[in-house]
């Protein structure tokens, strides 16, 4: 590299070691803010040399990324973003960080995928979902669609892993010319009931899907979810077991494989890696307390608090809602949640925010209890089972009483 990129580099790792070492994080956004002040062209520098691999969408990123870093494993070490620092400043900590690895498996923003694509050139870019996010500041979901479109369109060379099931998705990614395709359903269909090509109505059924007024409709898939396992593009089928719950994850683990497989990864060699993953960042993390077993879920956003409930066992069950930047400022999104699931169970209530799902819950007939505190959830429920349902900054908050249980 160039002496000014050698430089910004150890700056970089000593920032994010002073930072962990302060106890104020774990380095992933000072170390790379520093870096790039010095060398605006640290992160193409530091992506040199390696297969990059990027992992784009609305949900799922963070325990795809890790899943995929894990397959790809098989190859090589991989240097990966793991907890969710996934704009230009994480990624250029996480590669400085790593040090020379063949291999780099990195978490983006949706917002940011054309850049990164530019700085980083990568040999495969997975898209794995569109939906509304962050209303304050975040691109309506066709715009969102449009700029990807735009990206890959600059990039033919990039291999495009692409969601076969979500509209958006597809649209975005129909015109590369070396795309391949994976099924793992999609529940949440509320942004994509119109095509962003024609415009007019997607219709739906036995999980196929096509545009009423132009040709776009759901490709035929490589890799596929049939029941716990993913079909390969040979047809042949794979048990997949996991330490993550919900078929989501089972969808995830489908498209790390299905990343792997453009890096000459075969699903025989990955899913024992897959097997090994855990919690991601504390997402899925459980922790006993005051005999309590504490489960954390993330949730921020309709799509993800419904994939949320579909995860969480028949227990009482934490929901906290804030609206701090990360979060978005906006909670109008609540009343795109449909929280009739937890009728049937105790809930409580607690966090910045926590009046305005009161309000979502009362409205959606859901009994609810508020809590100041998160003792004073635990001190509220018996002994047993406690699902936690958090936003960004919430489960943050959560994760740090837990002692930032990973």
């Amino acid at each position: 590299m160039p002496l000014r990129a050698i430089v910004a580099t150890t700056a970089s790792k000593t920032a994010a070691a002073l930072s962990r070492a302060a106890g104020r994080g774990d380095g992933s956004v000072i170390g790379g803010w520093i870096g790039l002040k010095i060398d605006p062209d640290l992160l193409a520098h530091l992506s040199s040399g390696r297969a990059v691999a990027l992992v784009s969408g609305t949900n799922g990123k963070t325990t795809t990324t890790r899943l995929t870093a894990a397959a790809v494993g098989v190859l090589g070490r991989v240097a990966t973003n793991g907890y969710g620092a996934n704009m230009p400043t994480g990624h250029t900590s996480a590669l400085a960080k790593e040090g020379h690895t063949p291999f780099a498996v990195l978490e983006v923003d949706e917002h940011y995928l054309a850049q990164v694509i530019d700085s980083t050139r990568p040999k495969v870019v997975a898209l794995l979902n569109l939906s509304r996010d962050q209303l304050d500041r975040a691109k309506e979901v066709a715009m969102m669609a449009q700029l990807w479109k735009t990206a890959l369109a600059g990039h033919p060379e990039i291999r495009v892993v692409a969601n076969a099931d979500d509209p958006m998705v597809v649209w975005a990614a129909v015109s590369s010319p070396q795309t391949t395709w994976f099924s793992a359903g999609q529940r949440w269909h509320d942004d994509s009931f119109v095509c962003p090509e024609s415009g007019h109505p997607i219709e739906r059924a036995n999980g196929d899907w096509w545009c009423t007024g132009c040709p776009l409709r759901r490709p035929t898939p490589q890799w596929v979810v049939e029941e716990d396992g993913v079909i390969d593009p040979r047809g042949d089928w794979h048990l997949v077991k996991l330490q993550l719950p919900g078929k989501v994850n089972l969808g995830n683990a489908a498209t790390a494989l299905a990343v792997a497989g453009e890096f000459g990864v075969r699903p025989i060699e990955a899913l024992p890696r897959l097997s090994r993953v855990t919690s991601i960042a504390g997402r899925y993390a459980q922790v006993d307390r005051d005999g309590r077993n504490i489960r954390l879920l993330l949730a921020k956003n309709p799509a993800s608090w419904l994939e949320a409930f579909d995860m969480a066992d028949q227990a009482p069950t934490l929901l906290s809602i804030n609206a701090r930047d990360p979060d978005g400022l906006d909670t109008s999104w609540l009343w795109d949640v449909d929280f009739a699931p937890l009728r049937d169970r105790r809930v409580l209530i607690t966090g910045d925010r926590a009046f305005d799902l009161a309000v979502r819950l009362e409205v959606n007939r859901v009994p609810f209890q508020h809590v100041n505190t998160f003792d004073e959830a635990l001190a509220a429920v018996p002994p047993g089972r406690l699902e936690v349902i958090a936003n960004y900054t919430a489960f943050q908050d959560i994760r740090a009483v837990l002692d930032r249980v990973n």
